[in-house]
């Protein structure tokens, strides 16, 4: 079976289906491509930015998902047992200010809904793209392995919105001077019974001299604990039995003793992340372009990879829409000119989020006694400042467009 259609997507995460539903609104085509059956993405990203929230509102999907959201209203960071940093979200000069929880099954749903109801996009689930078709030099489209057998789709430009492995980047021959740097640490997640007394509204990290971890409030009313230990050194880690991953634990919240051990009672409730990024030198050729962690990989270190993969699509969409409105003759030179200017515009971003996960990961791993006391002094340094929190934290959190007046109000954040 064939189809035809103007824009083929290959991957329905938060990038891929969001770029299907701002192209369908623009009036194009679309067949989109996704492996999973429901969208089942264990222990992926829940963390949307203030600017993934602004980008939400922008697609219209802000409403839809209200009620499912967990606003988020403090990052607080401990060191050797005592705060160091205490950021509040509020006093950003944003229209939208918070950041969100919002678990990936809601939002892929919201977004494939929305996508629906405004016609125009074929969802083929489960599918997975084998291979690409080509004419000369060009992509034209995918080869999918479906239950019902394999189809061709053919379209005027194929978007890999597959991820951090991505099959659409390899394929292509984009994976040529990618270059793929591994960070020191991996990370164990698991979910924990949350704490009675801890705040439902913080972002927390806590560091022991080399060691740190993330406890993040989930959308279940569970904690969302991401344990960081050397690469590689899992095996070193469940060599030791479960006791070991409990004393890891106590070691930076010795507070959780008693949910680490209602939490964890196997290694089956945890899972490994490999922590690498990816830098791709070119994320586009000749009919094919790639969006989010297929084109640049990023840590998990402020939960950069949604919004990025947020940001892509609508700055992607309307690019393609006006270079399919090229009469057929002059579409693939529209269609090259458009993909390019899309990673210009959003290179800068992307580079400034990993330089400053970078940084993040370099502090968190000082072990030396004089190096974690200098961490500790600079990020005392920062509390004292809502100034300087406002300028470090911004490429993350904020680097969509300028702040409106520290006036104004916030009229169209979450509420509580």
């Amino acid at each position: 079976m064939t189809i035809t259609t103007e824009v083929c997507v290959v991957g329905g995460g938060p990038g891929g289906r969001a770029l299907a539903l701002a192209l369908v609104r623009l009036g194009r085509r679309v067949v989109l491509l996704e492996q999973r059956t429901g969208g089942a993405r264990a222990f992926r990203g829940e963390s949307v930015s203030p600017d993934g929230v602004r980008l939400l509102a922008g697609l219209g999907l802000l409403e839809r998902v209200r009620e499912h959201a967990h606003e988020v209203h403090r990052l607080e960071i401990a060191d050797g047992g005592a705060r160091v940093l205490d950021v509040r979200f509020e006093t950003f000069p944003y229209a939208y200010r918070h950041p969100v929880e919002l678990a990936q099954p809601v939002l892929l749903s919201a977004l494939a809904e929305a996508a629906e109801e405004g016609g125009g996009c074929t969802v083929l689930e489960p599918a997975a793209a084998v291979g690409l078709l080509r004419d000369g030099g060009s992509v034209r489209g995918v080869r999918a392995k479906t239950p019902d057998g394999v189809m061709e789709i053919r379209a005027d430009v194929t978007v890999g919105a597959d991820g951090r492995y991505s099959s659409v980047r390899r394929m292509s021959g984009l994976d040529h001077g990618a270059r793929r740097t591994p960070l020191q640490r991996d990370v164990v997640w698991m979910k924990l019974p949350f704490p009675a007394a801890w705040d439902r509204r913080a972002y927390r990290v806590r560091i022991s001299s080399g060691r740190h971890g993330l406890f993040l409030p989930s959308t279940d009313g569970t904690l969302r604990v991401g344990l960081n230990i050397p690469k590689g050194g899992l095996r070193e880690l469940r060599s030791g039995g479960l006791g070991r991953l409990h004393a890891r634990l106590a070691e930076l919240a010795p507070e959780l003793e008693r949910e680490a051990a209602d939490g964890i009672r196997s290694w089956s409730d945890t899972t490994l992340l490999d922590i690498f990024t990816t830098d791709v030198r070119r994320w586009s050729a000749p009919g094919v372009v790639l969006i989010g962690d297929a084109a640049h990989t990023l840590s998990p270190i402020l939960g950069q990879g949604v919004n990025h993969a947020l940001a892509d699509a609508v700055a992607l969409a309307p690019l393609l829409a006006r270079a399919l409105d090229a009469p057929r003759g002059g579409r693939p030179a529209a269609l090259a000119a458009a993909v390019l200017a899309f990673q210009r515009d959003r290179v800068g971003a992307v580079r400034r989020s990993r330089g400053l996960q970078l940084r993040q990961e370099r502090m968190f791993s000082l072990s030396a006694p004089p190096a974690a006391a200098l961490r500790r002094t600079v990020y005392r340094a920062l509390n004292a400042s809502p100034a300087l929190q406002r300028r470090v934290l911004a490429p993350a959190y904020f680097p969509g467009p300028r702040p409106e007046p520290a006036a104004a109000p916030s009229r169209t954040e979450l509420r509580t």
